[in-house]
């Protein structure tokens, strides 16, 4: 879910002097200097952050949670990366919250079950974005192909609206071996207001 209050400013700071400055100083040390998006992957620990992961696509359940946000053309964003002027764009959000849930096929993460129809897709577009990941179309339907089948990504107000439409999207899809998480989001809607 985007934005999210988790992670402070500072904390913002810290992750970039720390992980991803670093990592792209290094790149650039190694005759590979980095353009375009960086994605760090972080766990929290006692003793500071650590990087479980680095990507640079836009395929992931998180960018489907955070790019539904930005109001800035994103190609003009692209373009200013392959130009060299990313200086210049600013970087306009969206008020409001998104949230994306990912409905994984039977066996997920081992050997998901493929083959099975998906009904209910336009329903859920109705109300929600629907990012296909391990689907493909045979004639007009719909089959699972992958471990993650489709990312559901309800927009919002607020988290708590976000959430909702995301929910009520999730619900009117249906695959046999169907299954998701059911507390995206919870544990913050819980968390006192500060």
């Amino acid at each position: 879910f985007a934005p999210t209050p988790l992670c402070t400013p500072e904390m913002v700071e810290t992750f970039t002097h720390t992980v991803l400055q670093p990592a792209v100083d290094g790149l650039r040390a190694e005759g590979m200097p980095f353009v375009g998006v960086l994605y760090a992957g972080l766990m929290l620990t006692k003793d500071g952050p650590r990087v479980l992961e680095f990507n640079s696509r836009f395929g992931d359940p998180e960018t489907q949670a955070i790019l539904p946000l930005l109001e800035t053309d994103l190609l003009e964003v692209i373009e200013a990366c392959v130009e060299g002027h990313l200086r210049t764009v600013e970087l306009r959000w969206k008020p409001g919250a998104a949230a994306c849930i990912v409905l994984a096929s039977q066996g997920y993460p081992a050997k998901a079950s493929v083959d099975r129809p998906i009904h209910g897709l336009d329903l859920a577009q109705a109300d929600a974005l629907v990012f296909h990941a391990g689907t493909r179309q045979e004639g007009k339907q719909v089959l699972t192909a992958g471990g993650r089948v489709l990312g559901v990504t309800g927009l919002g107000e607020d988290l708590s609206r976000a959430i909702e439409t995301a929910y009520q999207a999730v619900a009117r899809i249906k695959f046999d071996g169907l299954h998701y998480r059911t507390d995206i989001g919870r544990r913050q809607l819980a968390a006192p207001s500060s």
